[in-house]
């Protein structure tokens, strides 16, 4: 393996000392990044959202824009607008936060569906249009939504189509007591002056220790790991993951009926260059099913709708998932 994984491994490291307890949300953060996708979390305010994809974009030099999502905001206030400059007498173009390498999109289920449309059209196409004329976004670009669980008055679902852009649905759960103790330690380290402080002293070396990484090296692991193998019989396991949620009835007589829309494509497309991104971070130049098996909830989460049957039995997409791994054989 090349040095830009250990140069990668080493931002984990980092953005781990930094955002105690949620080590899978910093994973998935990665893999994002890598395979240039976008991701969608939910998770009840104060676990460290902002300040992960904030961190994140400290870490590898990059632009971070933060848009909190309301019920009054219009899709210029994201993308930018033409704006009448008297001196020139002419329209000039003034961006967007949008216009920024990684981008939190705060409580996107707040606005109106106008809005969310104008940023997953920047997702999709890597550009906005305004007055007839195209703007190209950065060519590292990260969109991080967040969608609260627990209030849902005032609030706009995102459709089925628009979830299905993004790479990943994580959620994320409440960090255990040892790590509300870290966290604890960590922000008493940080409200205090340094001095003869030795967990602050501490956290100071471990700043100086990792050198932030260069948006031209992120974009090159992104090529470095499309390199990576997929057996034949890794490739048939993921398809066969994918036909289960679409055939169900084929695989286990438990889920006929349950499911009424599988996933599309973009799932097999997903699911392909994410596990090949578990491979190279854990060292290794092919896939395995547990690569595949590491991502599949998080990419199958949103892209399977159920029957109403099954919802009003309680039925979820997790327990979905999971009972569609059980009944496709490992290769």
């Amino acid at each position: 393996m090349s040095d830009l994984r250990d140069k990668i491994l080493g931002l984990q490291r980092h953005l781990e000392n930094r955002i105690v307890g949620q080590q899978d949300l910093i994973r998935k953060m990665l893999i994002t990044l890598l395979a240039s996708g976008h991701a969608l979390l939910e998770g009840a305010p104060g676990l460290a959202k902002t300040k992960a994809i904030k961190t994140l974009a400290q870490s590898v030099g990059g632009a971070f824009s933060r848009i909190q999502f309301t019920p009054d905001l219009l899709p210029s206030d994201i993308t930018g607008s033409d704006v009448y400059v008297a001196a020139t007498g002419q329209f000039e173009f003034r961006q967007g936060p949008v216009f920024a390498n990684l981008v939190l999109a705060d409580e996107i289920n707040r606005a109106p569906a106008k809005v969310q449309s104008a940023l997953l059209e920047a997702m999709a196409e890597h550009q906005v249009s305004i007055g007839g004329k195209q703007y190209e976004l950065p060519r590292l670009f990260m969109v991080m939504a967040t969608q609260n669980p627990i209030e849902h008055e005032g609030t706009y679902n995102l459709p089925e189509a628009q979830l299905d852009r993004f790479l990943f649905y994580i959620k994320i759960n409440q960090p255990d007591a040892a790590a509300e103790h870290q966290i604890l330690e960590l922000v008493r380290g940080e409200d205090k002056a340094c001095g003869d402080d030795l967990k602050c002293w501490q956290d100071e070396q471990d700043d100086l220790k990792f050198k932030p990484l260069q948006i031209e090296e992120i974009l090159a692991a992104q090529q470095e790991v499309l390199q990576i193998h997929t057996s034949e019989a890794a490739e048939n396991y993921l398809v066969e993951l994918i036909m289960a949620t679409r055939q169900p009835q084929k695989y286990t007589p438990a889920l006929a009926g349950a499911i009424r829309y599988g996933a599309s494509p973009r799932a097999t497309i997903a699911l392909d260059k994410c596990s090949k991104i578990c491979a190279w971070l854990d060292g290794r130049d092919f896939v395995t099913p547990e690569d595949i098996q590491a991502v599949v909830y998080d990419i199958l989460r949103h892209r399977i709708i159920l029957s109403f049957e099954a919802e009003a039995e309680g039925l979820t997409t997790d327990a979905v998932i999971q009972d569609i791994l059980k009944a496709v054989p490992l290769p």
